[in-house]
């Protein structure tokens, strides 16, 4: 099964929901936990009637839900599929969404040689120095962010630049850049976006603020 096109996902009318980075997400407004484990039973039931299992993480006061096809790497028809039916498991509840509110946030690391820091950074983040996916530290568990590596040109003084990434709904994008520049940030670079802006607080570290948008 192919991976969708931004295009695609946008064109399929998913109200509720937002791809950030490689997955489809939405946040539903339970606002009590029994209603969300209620909703998340529901979930449960349809993820094992279509064989195809999303990530949920429930609070008090709501449901997360992430859909992502592994196999393919990516959102596929599959995903589009079982999102609309779970917003309409949660409509059918009176349970609202809010697809301002997915966010996700990863660490990148400049490095002239991934390989070599590589397994120290999977050992330190997830305990297990085999957890690197080509450029990515990645912890299947989901307790850390995804690590990184951005290449650059080796230099004789070892240095260590951090970022992050911190993806948001592309819909949110500008007012979330505005935030933090009335918050006494700057805008740094502009040229990507929509796709990425950086932004440097007044210290001048920096984050990019991400969307999926012309990718």
């Amino acid at each position: 099964m192919s991976i969708l096109a931004t295009h695609q996902v946008l064109d399929a009318g998913l109200a509720d929901w937002r791809k950030l980075a490689q997955a489809l997400h939405a946040r539903f407004l339970t606002r009590d936990f029994a209603t969300g484990l209620a909703l998340v039973a529901a979930i449960g039931d349809l993820a094992e009637d279509t064989d195809h299992h999303p990530d949920l993480v429930l609070t008090y006061p709501h449901v997360d839900v992430k859909l992502l096809s592994h196999d393919a790497g990516g959102v596929t028809t599959r995903d589009v599929e079982l999102a609309r039916k779970i917003s309409l498991l949660a409509a059918e509840r009176g349970i609202g969404a809010d697809p301002a509110a997915p966010t996700v946030v990863e660490l990148a690391l400049d490095t002239a040689d991934a390989a070599s820091i590589g397994p120290f950074w999977a050992a330190l983040l997830t305990g297990d120095a085999h957890a690197v996916d080509g450029d990515d530290v990645v912890d299947p568990t989901g307790r850390v962010p995804l690590l990184w590596f951005q290449h650059t040109d080796r230099h004789e003084t070892p240095r260590q630049r951090f970022h992050l990434d911190v993806w948001v709904p592309h819909d949110v994008a500008n007012a979330r850049i505005d935030a933090a520049v009335a918050a006494g940030g700057r805008i740094v670079e502009d040229f990507e976006a929509p796709s990425f802006t950086v932004l440097a607080d007044a210290e001048g570290n920096r984050a990019c603020v991400c969307t999926i948008l012309e990718r």
